[in-house]
Protein backbone atom coordinates (compact mmCIF):
# COMPACT_ATOMS: atom_id res chain seq x y z
CA UNK A 1 0.00 0.00 0.00
CA UNK A 2 1.39 3.44 -0.96
CA UNK A 3 1.33 6.08 1.75
CA UNK A 4 0.02 9.53 0.86
CA UNK A 5 2.18 12.19 2.49
CA UNK A 6 0.55 15.49 3.48
CA UNK A 7 2.53 18.52 4.68
CA UNK A 8 0.71 20.74 7.20
CA UNK A 9 1.88 24.30 7.77
CA UNK A 10 1.05 24.14 11.50
CA UNK A 11 -0.52 21.22 13.36
CA UNK A 12 0.66 21.95 16.90
CA UNK A 13 0.21 24.90 19.20
CA UNK A 14 -1.24 26.36 22.37
CA UNK A 15 -4.70 24.83 21.86
CA UNK A 16 -5.82 21.25 21.08
CA UNK A 17 -7.49 22.54 17.91
CA UNK A 18 -4.23 22.41 15.95
CA UNK A 19 -4.02 18.63 16.38
CA UNK A 20 -7.44 18.23 14.78
CA UNK A 21 -5.99 18.73 11.31
CA UNK A 22 -4.00 15.49 11.55
CA UNK A 23 -7.03 13.63 12.92
CA UNK A 24 -9.13 14.97 10.05
CA UNK A 25 -6.60 13.90 7.40
CA UNK A 26 -6.22 10.49 9.04
CA UNK A 27 -10.00 10.03 9.03
CA UNK A 28 -10.04 10.67 5.27
CA UNK A 29 -7.87 7.64 4.46
CA UNK A 30 -5.93 5.00 6.37
CA UNK A 31 -2.72 5.40 4.39
CA UNK A 32 -2.04 9.08 5.17
CA UNK A 33 1.16 10.35 6.72
CA UNK A 34 1.24 13.96 7.94
CA UNK A 35 4.18 16.17 8.86
CA UNK A 36 3.89 19.33 10.94
CA UNK A 37 6.25 21.71 9.15
CA UNK A 38 5.96 24.21 12.00
CA UNK A 39 8.15 21.92 14.14
CA UNK A 40 11.12 22.04 11.76
CA UNK A 41 14.07 24.25 12.76
CA UNK A 42 13.84 26.78 9.92
CA UNK A 43 11.72 28.02 7.06
CA UNK A 44 14.35 26.84 4.59
CA UNK A 45 14.17 23.30 6.00
CA UNK A 46 10.36 23.34 5.89
CA UNK A 47 10.35 24.50 2.27
CA UNK A 48 12.90 21.81 1.36
CA UNK A 49 10.89 19.13 3.19
CA UNK A 50 7.81 20.04 1.15
CA UNK A 51 9.48 18.46 -1.89
CA UNK A 52 8.98 15.05 -0.25
CA UNK A 53 5.22 15.44 0.16
CA UNK A 54 2.23 15.34 -2.17
CA UNK A 55 -0.04 18.05 -0.79
CA UNK A 56 0.11 21.21 1.33
CA UNK A 57 -2.52 22.01 3.96
CA UNK A 58 -2.43 25.62 5.20
CA UNK A 59 -4.15 25.75 8.58
CA UNK A 60 -6.03 28.31 10.65
CA UNK A 61 -4.51 30.83 13.04
CA UNK A 62 -3.87 34.57 13.51
CA UNK A 63 -4.36 37.29 10.90
CA UNK A 64 -2.11 37.78 7.89
CA UNK A 65 -0.03 40.94 8.33
CA UNK A 66 -1.98 43.70 6.51
CA UNK A 67 1.18 45.14 4.96
CA UNK A 68 1.12 42.14 2.62
CA UNK A 69 -1.96 43.61 0.92
CA UNK A 70 -1.18 47.31 1.29
CA UNK A 71 -3.07 48.02 4.54
CA UNK A 72 -0.27 48.49 7.07
CA UNK A 73 -2.23 51.38 8.61
CA UNK A 74 -4.78 48.77 9.79
CA UNK A 75 -2.26 46.80 11.84
CA UNK A 76 -3.84 47.97 15.11
CA UNK A 77 -7.00 46.00 14.22
CA UNK A 78 -5.13 42.74 13.52
CA UNK A 79 -3.62 39.98 15.61
CA UNK A 80 -0.63 38.78 13.61
CA UNK A 81 2.06 36.10 13.72
CA UNK A 82 4.97 37.23 11.56
CA UNK A 83 6.68 33.82 11.78
CA UNK A 84 3.60 32.10 10.40
CA UNK A 85 3.46 34.60 7.56
CA UNK A 86 7.07 34.02 6.53
CA UNK A 87 6.67 30.24 6.68
CA UNK A 88 3.32 29.92 4.94
CA UNK A 89 3.91 32.37 2.11
CA UNK A 90 7.21 30.59 1.40
CA UNK A 91 5.45 27.21 1.47
CA UNK A 92 2.71 28.42 -0.85
CA UNK A 93 5.28 29.75 -3.31
CA UNK A 94 7.13 26.41 -3.25
CA UNK A 95 3.91 24.41 -3.66
CA UNK A 96 3.02 26.60 -6.64
CA UNK A 97 6.44 25.92 -8.13
CA UNK A 98 5.91 22.17 -7.65
CA UNK A 99 2.37 22.24 -9.10
CA UNK A 100 1.28 20.65 -5.81
CA UNK A 101 -2.33 20.42 -4.54
CA UNK A 102 -3.04 23.06 -1.87
CA UNK A 103 -5.88 23.27 0.63
CA UNK A 104 -6.32 26.30 2.89
CA UNK A 105 -8.51 26.43 6.00
CA UNK A 106 -9.64 29.77 7.50
CA UNK A 107 -6.34 31.71 7.75
CA UNK A 108 -5.03 29.31 5.11
CA UNK A 109 -7.67 30.49 2.64
CA UNK A 110 -6.68 34.08 3.39
CA UNK A 111 -3.00 33.28 2.82
CA UNK A 112 -3.88 31.86 -0.61
CA UNK A 113 -5.87 34.96 -1.56
CA UNK A 114 -3.18 37.40 -0.42
CA UNK A 115 -0.41 35.33 -2.05
CA UNK A 116 -2.34 35.66 -5.31
CA UNK A 117 -2.42 39.45 -4.94
CA UNK A 118 -5.81 39.81 -3.24
CA UNK A 119 -6.81 41.63 -0.06
CA UNK A 120 -8.84 40.97 3.08
CA UNK A 121 -11.70 42.54 4.98
CA UNK A 122 -9.94 43.79 8.13
CA UNK A 123 -12.84 43.22 10.52
CA UNK A 124 -16.21 41.86 9.39
CA UNK A 125 -18.34 43.24 12.27
CA UNK A 126 -16.91 46.77 11.92
CA UNK A 127 -16.51 46.98 8.16
CA UNK A 128 -19.43 44.97 6.80
CA UNK A 129 -22.17 45.51 9.40
CA UNK A 130 -23.48 41.98 8.94
CA UNK A 131 -26.05 40.45 11.26
CA UNK A 132 -24.56 36.95 10.91
CA UNK A 133 -21.97 36.14 13.56
CA UNK A 134 -18.72 34.83 12.08
CA UNK A 135 -16.46 34.82 15.16
CA UNK A 136 -16.32 32.35 18.03
CA UNK A 137 -18.46 33.15 21.08
CA UNK A 138 -17.19 31.99 24.49
CA UNK A 139 -14.72 29.65 22.73
CA UNK A 140 -17.52 28.01 20.73
CA UNK A 141 -17.67 28.18 16.92
CA UNK A 142 -20.61 30.06 15.45
CA UNK A 143 -22.79 28.41 12.79
CA UNK A 144 -24.37 29.92 9.69
CA UNK A 145 -25.54 29.06 6.22
CA UNK A 146 -23.35 28.75 3.14
CA UNK A 147 -24.28 28.98 -0.55
CA UNK A 148 -22.03 27.19 -3.06
CA UNK A 149 -21.59 28.33 -6.64
CA UNK A 150 -22.98 25.88 -9.20
CA UNK A 151 -20.28 24.23 -11.29
CA UNK A 152 -17.52 24.87 -8.76
CA UNK A 153 -15.05 22.26 -7.56
CA UNK A 154 -16.50 22.76 -4.08
CA UNK A 155 -20.01 21.75 -5.12
CA UNK A 156 -18.56 18.66 -6.83
CA UNK A 157 -16.77 17.75 -3.61
CA UNK A 158 -19.71 18.32 -1.29
CA UNK A 159 -22.57 17.42 -3.64
CA UNK A 160 -24.41 20.44 -2.23
CA UNK A 161 -25.32 23.97 -3.28
CA UNK A 162 -26.11 25.11 0.26
CA UNK A 163 -25.60 23.95 3.81
CA UNK A 164 -24.50 24.82 7.35
CA UNK A 165 -20.92 25.49 8.38
CA UNK A 166 -19.08 26.53 11.52
CA UNK A 167 -17.36 29.90 11.77
CA UNK A 168 -14.48 31.31 13.83
CA UNK A 169 -13.03 34.32 12.03
CA UNK A 170 -13.25 38.12 11.85
CA UNK A 171 -11.57 38.53 8.46
CA UNK A 172 -12.39 37.24 4.98
CA UNK A 173 -11.61 37.74 1.30
CA UNK A 174 -12.18 41.27 -0.02
CA UNK A 175 -10.59 41.73 -3.46
CA UNK A 176 -9.98 38.35 -5.05
CA UNK A 177 -6.44 37.31 -5.87
CA UNK A 178 -5.37 36.86 -9.48
CA UNK A 179 -6.95 33.85 -11.15
CA UNK A 180 -9.34 33.10 -8.29
CA UNK A 181 -13.12 32.92 -8.01
CA UNK A 182 -15.48 32.82 -5.06
CA UNK A 183 -16.97 29.35 -4.89
CA UNK A 184 -18.99 29.86 -1.70
CA UNK A 185 -20.58 32.74 0.21
CA UNK A 186 -22.36 33.19 3.51
CA UNK A 187 -26.06 34.09 3.58
CA UNK A 188 -25.05 37.77 3.54
CA UNK A 189 -22.46 37.49 0.78
CA UNK A 190 -19.21 37.16 2.76
CA UNK A 191 -16.71 34.99 0.87
CA UNK A 192 -16.46 31.47 2.30
CA UNK A 193 -14.64 29.53 -0.43
CA UNK A 194 -12.08 30.29 -3.14
CA UNK A 195 -10.64 28.24 -6.00
CA UNK A 196 -9.17 28.74 -9.46
CA UNK A 197 -11.46 30.54 -11.88
CA UNK A 198 -9.96 28.55 -14.77
CA UNK A 199 -8.48 25.20 -13.75
CA UNK A 200 -6.78 24.53 -17.07
CA UNK A 201 -3.20 23.36 -16.50
CA UNK A 202 -3.38 24.22 -12.81
CA UNK A 203 -3.01 21.99 -9.74
CA UNK A 204 -5.85 21.53 -7.26
CA UNK A 205 -6.47 24.63 -5.12
CA UNK A 206 -9.21 25.23 -2.58
CA UNK A 207 -9.58 27.63 0.32
CA UNK A 208 -12.47 27.42 2.80
CA UNK A 209 -13.17 30.01 5.46
CA UNK A 210 -14.81 27.57 7.88
CA UNK A 211 -13.13 24.83 9.95
CA UNK A 212 -14.13 21.47 8.44
CA UNK A 213 -11.72 19.68 10.77
CA UNK A 214 -13.85 20.80 13.74
CA UNK A 215 -17.23 19.89 12.26
CA UNK A 216 -19.23 16.68 12.38
CA UNK A 217 -17.54 14.49 9.77
CA UNK A 218 -20.98 13.50 8.43
CA UNK A 219 -21.52 17.08 7.29
CA UNK A 220 -20.76 17.18 3.52
CA UNK A 221 -18.69 20.33 4.16
CA UNK A 222 -16.28 18.45 6.44
CA UNK A 223 -14.77 15.04 5.71
CA UNK A 224 -15.65 15.18 1.99
CA UNK A 225 -13.11 17.98 1.63
CA UNK A 226 -10.33 16.03 3.35
CA UNK A 227 -11.10 12.92 1.28
CA UNK A 228 -10.96 14.85 -1.99
CA UNK A 229 -7.73 16.55 -0.97
CA UNK A 230 -6.15 13.18 -0.20
CA UNK A 231 -7.34 11.94 -3.60
CA UNK A 232 -5.67 14.91 -5.29
CA UNK A 233 -2.47 14.27 -3.32
CA UNK A 234 -2.54 10.58 -4.30
CA UNK A 235 -2.98 11.53 -7.96
CA UNK A 236 -0.13 14.04 -7.73
CA UNK A 237 2.10 11.40 -6.16
CA UNK A 238 1.39 8.88 -8.90
CA UNK A 239 2.01 11.39 -11.67
CA UNK A 240 5.25 12.60 -10.08
CA UNK A 241 6.52 9.01 -9.94
CA UNK A 242 6.06 8.93 -13.71
CA UNK A 243 7.99 12.18 -14.13
CA UNK A 244 5.01 14.43 -14.73
CA UNK A 245 3.30 17.22 -12.77
CA UNK A 246 -0.28 17.20 -11.58
CA UNK A 247 -2.05 19.75 -13.80
CA UNK A 248 -5.63 18.54 -13.95
CA UNK A 249 -8.08 19.25 -11.13
CA UNK A 250 -11.58 18.13 -10.28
Amino acid sequence: MNTTRIAISRASGPTPNYARYIHWMSAAAQDVECVDLWTLPSVDEAVKALENYSGLLLTGGPDVHPERYGKNDELHRCLIDAERDVLEFALYEKAHELNMPVLGVCRGAQVINVAQGGSLIIDIPSDMRTTTEHARIADVDSMHGVIVEAGSILTKITGEVEGRINSAHHQAVKELGQGLRLSAKSDEGIGEGIEWDDTTNKPFLLGVQWHPERMDYDNPFSLNIAQHFVFEAESYNLLMKHGRSRTIVG
